[in-house]
């Protein structure tokens, strides 16, 4: 079994998916369990090494597997190079699954032009998701995507440049093709973000400094970064498992500031992404952050975004052709979650659960999610699988197709029909267990 796990996170496709289908097995034999669960549990929104991820699509989706979660979603950064992988592994462990793409776009064109909307680096860009993309699309994704990965490419250079301005007095400098490069998959139509140039510091810290003390001091007198009691703890503890990750989440919070460069042409203008959900029966969504008090996974700082003119959002969002928001239960307040869900009902957006997984400290289960008021969420997981099979099968059969809007004019008989899909594909026939799970 424990050969089986490593080699979930191999280099070479074939080999992740030998081991997914070896773990299953061993499943199937009664050999490993699943984590009992006392709900049901989605997530659409899982990041794998295709962006920036400690999970393959393969291992991804075993930690999905194993942790209790019903149904399971790729999303990464400016990629769909894992969404082939993640397909054919979830049709291994029979667990129904979605394909999406998150990316970030240009509102300059849009009332929300110069504003900070959900992103902490950059007035005026925000970050969307991409839905349900249907599979014989994929390569439709890639290609629209390609060129504004080239563009993020070249900035990226630029700013690794700007960071050894920072650290290289330290000894610490980085290269790109040298170590941000290899610890991506832009190899095989992954991308490269801000993270990946973070973590290969961080690596470059700890083969310079090591765990615990001394680079703790380093980080608040030299680099002047601010750690919170339980950050420090976590860099104080030298057995700390995640130590590079959660290295990697006090760099993000507060250097990015310090060597980011303003993106431009790698950010499509939202018109653009919009016009891409439509002409491939995908479904556009916009990304709720809502303004941070805590992080939940300890990258970003306590800061304001969209709550302040929330109601022109999602006007402009409806306005320029969204058809869905996409929010994380765990990340904010019952407050802020209740008045975005009374702004969804207004404007007829759909609701999407996104607890985007990139930390190996995050839990692939929202216990949020066991709230009542987010039941909505589990219905619109399944709605969003019936979509996807439909889509495949028949672009016309699209949740949001010119089809769909003239059978359904409620959006709830809409997610209805296509939970009912969803539910019905569940997946096949599952193995039979001596877990008794």
């Amino acid at each position: 079994m424990h050969s089986w796990i490593e080699q979930l996170n191999a280099p070479e496709r074939p080999k992740r998916l030998e081991a997914l289908q070896g773990l299953y097995q061993l499943y199937c034999e009664g050999k490993v369990q699943k984590m009992p669960v006392d709900d049901e549990y989605v997530n659409n929104h899982i990041h794998t090494t295709y962006s920036f991820s400690p999970y393959s699509p393969a291992k991804a989706l075993w930690m999905a597997f194993i942790s209790g979660l019903s149904t399971a979603g790729i999303m990464d950064h400016d990629s769909v190079g894992g969404a082939l992988e993640f397909i054919e592994g979830g049709q291994i462990l029979q667990m129904p699954v979605t394909v999406g793409m998150e990316c970030r776009v240009d509102m300059s064109a849009t009332r929300l032009a110069g504003k900070r909307i959900n992103n902490p680096d950059q007035n005026g860009i925000a970050y969307i998701a991409v839905h349900g993309i249907p599979h014989h699309r994929l390569e439709r994704v890639s290609e629209f995507i390609r060129p504004y990965q080239e563009h993020r490419n070249r900035r990226n250079r630029e700013m690794v440049q700007n960071l050894n301005q920072i650290t290289e007095q330290y000894g610490m400098g980085i290269s790109f093709e040298r170590n941000v490069q290899p610890i991506s998959m832009c190899h095989d139509g992954g991308s490269i973000t801000e993270r990946h140039i973070l973590y290969a510091l961080a690596l470059r810290m700890l083969d310079v400094l090591g765990q615990g003390e001394k680079l703790v001091r380093f980080l608040k007198e030299e680099l002047r970064i601010h750690l919170n009691a339980r950050l420090e703890s976590y860099l104080s503890d030298t057995a700390n498992p995640y130590y590079a990750y959660d290295l990697l989440g006090v760099l993000k919070s507060d250097l990015v500031e310090k060597f980011y460069i303003p993106a431009s042409d790698e950010c499509p203008a939202v018109s653009d992404v919009i016009a891409l959900c439509e002409e491939i029966g995908a479904i556009s969504a916009y990304a709720y952050l809502g303004d941070v008090v805590d992080s939940v996974t300890g990258d970003k700082k306590a800061q304001k975004f969209e709550d302040e003119y929330l109601d022109l959002l999602f006007e402009e969002i409806k306005a320029i052709g969204f058809h869905a928001v996409t929010y994380m239960p765990s990340r904010n307040t019952k407050a802020q979650l209740e008045r975005v869900k009374m702004l969804c009902d207004k404007h007829g957006l759909f609701q999407i659960s996104g607890e985007d997984i990139n930390s190996p400290r995050q839990k692939f289960l929202c216990e949020a999610m066991k709230d009542e008021s987010f039941r909505n969420l589990i219905d619109s997981a399944w709605a969003l699988i019936g979509h996807e099979l439909a889509a495949t099968e028949d672009p016309d059969m699209a949740m949001f197709s010119e089809t769909s809007d003239k059978k359904f004019l409620a959006l709830q008989d809409r997610i209805r029909y296509y939970k009912d899909i969803g539910k019905r594909n569940r997946g096949g026939i599952q193995c039979e267990t001596h877990s008794g799970i």
